[in-house]
Parts: structure tokens; sequence; C-alpha cells
């Protein structure tokens, strides 16, 4: 089942690329499918070195010492050394709504994000399962593979704007008037393109991020030994959720446990798989011991 969901990752992320190249490709014909290339490849080296700390900063999350989160930083050690990766930086975030994130390019440069409301609502085994599902998410490098999707999607989406823009300069400098039915076609085929390209680029990112999600439920059952805990905050941090809303920004929703932003048009392109799902899932891992030791 991994191998099959990391098979499918790649392939998702290969489908953002290439329709970011065929996206520039149709703004720029062949010129603009290598100009596309080339800023695919500078947005992913931009993704994979500055994408941790973007996302720190727009959650307005603050390292934290030993000293300041004694508890925090001990469980992070304890679930580190279980998992075999380096212990990441800890940093807390000043919000009543109960959720946590992880970020980092690979497990060297992980980092653990909680908010100061999640401590209030989980017990320690149910803190400790979000933090194993945090350290898999490091551990299976997931962090780099949204933050890059999350590049191409948005880039996907200012070209589908440069688009219109574009069309819309044309229109009113007359620049568009054919005799034949060309011009009304490619008017057609532009403004497709501009409506499907973005909804295509959320949708598969969506993809991505919910496939992972569910890796990191499974590998962080297992480097806590038991799926219950985790299974419990989920319930929990869905209810929580749904009454007090998280003040974020949707370029990190994705990267949290659950989704930060309900209702309206973020209820509607969830980055996370079903909540009751997930713990379906993880409940179910329960009565298959092999597996947890798998």
């Amino acid at each position: 089942m991994q191998i099959w969901n990391t098979f499918k990752t790649t392939i998702l992320l290969a489908g953002l690329t290439a329709l970011f190249i065929v996206i520039g490709g149709a703004l720029g014909g062949q010129v603009g499918m290598i100009i596309a290339l080339v800023f695919a490849v500078a947005m992913n080296m931009g993704a994979w070195w500055f994408s941790d700390k973007l996302a720190l900063r727009m959650s307005g999350a603050q390292e934290v010492s030993p000293a300041e989160a004694p508890e925090l930083h001990e469980m992070v050690e304890v679930l580190s050394l279980r998992a075999g990766i380096p212990k990441p930086r800890v940093y807390i975030i000043e919000s009543e709504t109960p959720n946590a994130f992880a970020t980092g390019r690979n497990p060297a440069n992980g980092a653990v994000a909680v908010t100061t409301g999640i401590a209030r609502l989980l017990t320690r085994d149910e803190l400790a399962g979000v933090i194993a599902h945090e350290l898999a998410h490091i551990k299976h490098r997931d962090t780099l593979v949204s933050s890059i999707a999350a590049t191409i999607a948005g880039a996907i989406t200012m070209l589908a704007d440069m688009a219109m823009w574009g069309m819309m300069f044309a229109g009113l400098t007359g620049q568009s008037d054919e005799d034949d039915g060309g011009g009304i076609a490619e008017m057609v085929g532009g403004i497709l393109m501009m409506i499907l390209a973005p909804i295509a680029a959320v949708i598969i990112q969506m993809a991505i991020s919910r496939s992972r999600e569910y890796l990191a439920d499974a590998g962080g059952a297992r480097i806590l030994g038991d799926p219950l805990p985790l299974a419990s905050a989920l319930e929990k941090l869905e209810w929580a959720a749904g009454r007090l809303p998280m003040e974020t920004s949707p370029a990190t929703s994705h990267l949290y446990i659950v989704n930060p932003l309900v209702g309206g048009l973020a209820g509607l392109f969830r980055t996370h798989p079903d909540t009751s799902e997930r713990i379906a899932r993880l409940r179910s891992m329960a009565t298959r011991s092999p597996m947890m030791a798998a």
C-alpha cells in the first residue's frame, strides 16, 4: 500500500509539472514551454530550500527551548528516537484552536509546531499520537512533497491569471479581431484553460495531500506502537476545528494534521481526507497487530 501511494504521489507531481509546462506552451509556444520548465525547476528548488521557513513564519510559530517547554521537548525526543530520525526543532503557535503541523525539506532539517490549545484538549498519549504523526511526515519527506505541490499549483493559478489579463488587454486594444473563426476558437480555448487549469491544479494538490495523510497516520501509529491514541486525538481535533476555526493562511492549511479551515469553499476543497475515514483506518490497525510491527 505504501509503495502504491508513493507511486501515485510521484505521478501526481509529474502531472502538476506537466500541466504547468503545457500552460506555458499555450501562452508562448515552444519558447513558453521552455520558460515554464525553467521556472518549474527554479520553483521546486525554492520550495526545497525555503518552504519550511515560510510556513513557520506565515503561521506565526515561535521556536521554544527545552527550558521553555520541557515536556514537549522530551516527548519529541523520545518519539524521534523511535522513528529513527534526528530530533526536529520545536515550535509553538499562539492559538486556542488545537492543531499541529510539521515542515522541513528532510529529517535533518525538520520542525514540529503545535498550538497552545492542543495540550489543553488532548491527553498526554493523544498528544504523543499527534507528534508521532508529524514525525512520520518528516520521515517520509511529505513536507517537501506538499510544499512543491503547493508551489506549482500556485504558479499555475498565477499563469492563468496572466492569461486572463493578457486576453482582456488584447480585447481592449482590438488585437483579438479575426476575419475567420480561428480567433473565436482560440479565445474559447484560452477561457477554458484559465478556468480549468487552476481547478485541475487544486484537485491534484488535494490528491497528493490526502494520500500522504493516510501514510502519516499509519506511520505515526507504528512509531507510537498504538494507533488508538492518534484516532482519539483526531476525533477531538476535528470536533474542535468545527467550533473554533483557526485563523491561518490557506497556503499553509494543508500542512496541519486536521484541516484548520472549515465551511464554505474551504470545506469544498478539502486538502485532508475525511477524518472519520482516518479514524476508522487507525482503529482497524488496532485489530491487526502484525501490521504494527511491519
